[in-house]
């Protein structure tokens, strides 16, 4: 296996071993592996210049032998309910998205893990796009460690995979990724406060249920059958809901069925019956969510009436259900609704002038 260009790619517990091999065979005091690996996760700093409690020299060989890459941050969105939207370049060009929705005293940091994506679900901007490539696990963590460089008191106590990308499509820098938000040496975040969000790939759930932390899985059901499931989430054939859902009652953590309600799709009683049935069989909670206005041209909103019907029908039937308040309605909030307008005004902008000089 290639080695990680960067520190940044590695496990807190993988990072710490090299730094300690490097320190002892540039015959340093043990004590300064501990001081540089903390500025990795744990304190950050922007680039190795910035730790100043090393010595010169030995911040200038740091910056030769182990670089620190950033995210370069192109535009912050920052909405009147206070969810801030960011939209990042990425060393080869490619742009991804983060959410950062504060509430009730927790910061939860909405992250990419694919620039694009190549599932196509219908109601999903990203895609539009179709996938450009997978982020390494540097990119991925790189999005808390940015808003951390930006303000520390923006600190995500949350992070859930649910922007661009399928996560468990990427499941090894995922894997990494994972180890870097919880690990103590990293940031810390407890693993009941990280969720993995997957419209069903079962090779990465079933890596990530052999995991021993207690991180969430969150499935993104979005139609309880799998004939009209298709229709709206073309991953349905290679990995049909049943299959999905017999891996997930496996699962020995929490199991949250994220569903989108889209009017005339996924709305109808007997789609909030055999939710129901599915969640009751697993103890699964439901998250019903609006569709977002404008990330998903061509498809209309269940009205606000209708959403509460269909959740009181679950909770009636017994299931954990609550409607999540659509966050950013006045910015381009919407999975890849960000990045797909500004590439969008980019074309605009380099397209060339019409002459409209009369003949």
């Amino acid at each position: 296996m290639a080695q990680p260009t960067t520190l940044l790619d590695l496990p807190p517990e993988l990072s710490a071993e090299r730094i300690r091999a490097w320190v002892a065979g540039e015959k340093l005091p043990a004590y300064r592996a501990e001081q540089m690996h903390r500025r990795l996760w744990m304190d950050p700093v922007a680039s190795w210049q910035d730790a100043t409690e090393l010595p010169k020299a030995l911040r200038e060989r740091l910056e030769r032998d182990f670089p620190l890459p950033r995210l370069s941050v192109d535009v912050i969105q920052q909405s009147q309910d206070g969810t801030r939207k960011y939209l990042w370049t990425l060393g080869d060009g490619e742009k991804i998205e983060s959410v950062l929705i504060p509430s009730a005293g927790r910061r939860t940091l909405c992250i990419s893990s694919q620039a694009g994506c190549a599932l196509g679900c219908t109601f999903c901007a990203t895609g539009t796009m179709g996938l450009r490539r997978n982020l390494t696990a540097w990119e991925i963590a790189a999005q808390v460690r940015e808003i951390v460089l930006l303000d520390v008191n923006d600190k995500p106590t949350n992070v859930v995979f649910m922007g661009m990308g399928e996560p468990l499509v990427n499941w090894p820098a995922v894997d990494a990724t994972l180890s870097i938000l919880n690990d103590p040496k990293g940031f810390g975040i407890g693993a009941r406060h990280i969720t993995v969000s997957t419209v069903g790939i079962v090779p990465g759930m079933k890596a990530l249920a052999a995991r021993p932390e207690q991180f969430r899985l969150a499935i993104s059901m979005h139609s309880p059958k799998g004939a009209d499931r298709i229709g709206i989430m073309p991953i349905e054939k290679r990995y049909p809901l049943k299959e999905v859902l017999d891996v997930a009652a496996t699962f020995h953590k929490r199991v949250t069925f994220e569903y989108v309600l889209i009017a005339g799709v996924n709305d109808r009683d007997d789609d909030a019956a055999v939710l129901a049935s599915h969640a009751r069989r697993m103890g699964a909670h439901v998250n019903l969510l609006p569709l977002h206005p404008g990330g998903a041209p061509g498809l209309v909103p269940t009205a606000p009436a209708r959403i509460r019907e269909f959740c009181q029908f679950l909770v009636d039937q017994g299931v954990e259900a609550v409607v999540r308040r659509s966050r950013g309605l006045d910015i381009d909030a919407a999975c890849g609704q960000l990045r797909v307008q500004m590439e969008k005004k980019r074309r605009a902008d380099h397209q060339e002038p019409v002459d409209a000089t009369p003949s």
